[in-house]
């Protein structure tokens, strides 16, 4: 083997204590408690992150609030439960799908209510300038 060889292999065997350190190894007494728990990270929403989900977020608060919610379903709470919990700690923004209250009815019905106004329609920023008998333009000037 060659030199090049050996420091790639010396850099991977280095590497696997922070590689394991990332993976969450969550010890479940069933497949439906890790089934529940998967589908639990998959609708709450990463607080640092914004567009990731707690299960493929890598982020340290993520990883908390996998460890949470592992300690929460060990309590024998149920996922409203959990989701109260963490929604009163993190605000309805850690839900993808928030509940449809008056406080987010815009966030619900607003995208609608600009299409209908006329907010998402392809329309000239002017009228369209008028024409005389003879087939020309007018000019406004």
């Amino acid at each position: 083997m060659s030199l090049r060889h050996w420091a790639l292999a010396a850099a991977l065997a280095m590497s696997l204590p922070w590689a394991q350190a990332a993976i969450d190894a969550a010890p479940f007494q069933s497949d439906a408690q890790r089934e529940r728990f998967a589908e639990l990270t998959r609708e709450l929403r990463c607080p640092k992150c914004q567009n990731q989900d707690l299960a493929d977020s890598n982020a340290p608060i993520a990883a908390d609030l996998r460890k949470q919610i592992q300690r929460l379903m060990a309590e024998g709470k149920s996922d409203a439960q959990i989701i109260d919990y963490l929604v009163a700690r993190y605000g309805e923004f850690i839900r993808y799908r928030p509940a449809l209250e008056a406080r987010t009815g815009l966030l619900w019905f607003g995208p609608l209510v600009a299409l209908l106004s006329g907010g998402g329609g392809d329309r000239p920023d002017r009228a369209p300038a008028p024409y005389c008998r003879s087939g020309g333009a007018i000019d406004p000037r």
